[in-house]
């Protein structure tokens, strides 16, 4: 999976984001597409990326998205995450309808609503674990003490309370993926768009990374995971399988 348009840039961004506080948990859902159609022009040609698609993200539910490449995964994450608006359709983000928003409106729902969490982890080279961690609350005007001391408590929860200034290069993979976990999660999301979170580590770490996961579900976050492996996909309430743009099955796991 990659992250063209899924950048850092969205962290800076969050300098026009306000403060706010995610409303108590309901069964209402934090996201909905409605007939949503994406399309690209590509050298004159009109290429459809998503094509009328319809989907609901119940608050606190937890679902994987699979398809091969080029089945509509990266543009769905896009459009959900507030990066990119749709061609026709509406896409709701915690109640906000995103093609009405302008470019700072849009900065400041991906600053307070959703957290991103990254295949290449994409943390600052040069803050620390506990610096990177707090780097959204700092666009949000949030102290500087309290934005560390939410950080390390943070940190602490994903297993690296001694590690709070170390540098990313001086972390392995997956401690650099438990960071990213932990800056997901600091400004409390509505939702958590987590692409392929995996895919850089080994697989007793990517089992932690996964466990990680399913605690922030269990606490109320909702997850919309993105991942080529059916392994991972099991950990989720849910799985919807792309092709070609559109939805070809929406498959419930047992004993859900």
């Amino acid at each position: 999976m990659k992250n063209e348009t899924l950048t850092m840039v969205g962290l800076y961004e969050m300098a026009m984001a306000s403060t706010s506080s995610r409303s108590s948990m309901s069964t209402s859902a934090v996201v909905a597409l409605t007939d949503v159609q994406k399309e690209y022009d590509r050298g004159g040609t009109s290429v459809t990326a998503l094509d009328t698609v319809s989907l609901s993200l119940p608050a606190g539910s937890y679902t994987a998205v699979m398809g091969p490449s080029g089945s509509g995964k990266s543009t769905l994450l896009n459009l959900i995450g507030a990066l990119d608006t749709p061609t026709t359709g509406s896409v709701v983000v915690d109640g906000t309808t995103v093609s009405t928003l302008s470019e700072a409106e849009r900065a400041e729902l991906r600053g307070t609503t959703i957290g991103f969490i990254f295949q290449t982890f994409n943390l600052m080279p040069r803050l620390t674990a506990i610096e990177n961690v707090a780097l959204p609350l700092s666009f949000m005007g949030v102290s500087r003490g309290e934005r560390r001391d939410q950080a390390a408590s943070l940190l602490a929860d994903v297993g690296l309370g001694d590690r709070l200034e170390h540098l990313p290069r001086e972390l392995s993979g997956g401690q650099q993926q438990r960071v990213a976990i932990a800056r997901a999660l600091v400004a409390d999301p509505s939702i958590i768009l987590a692409d392929e979170p995996t895919g850089n580590v080994d697989t007793e770490t990517g089992a932690e990374i996964m466990e990680l996961l399913q605690t922030a579900n269990d606490n109320g976050n909702t997850i919309l995971l993105v991942t080529h492996s059916r392994r991972i996909a099991e950990h989720a309430d849910r799985i919807i399988h792309l092709q070609d743009g559109d939805i070809i099955e929406r498959e419930r796991l047992d004993g859900v």
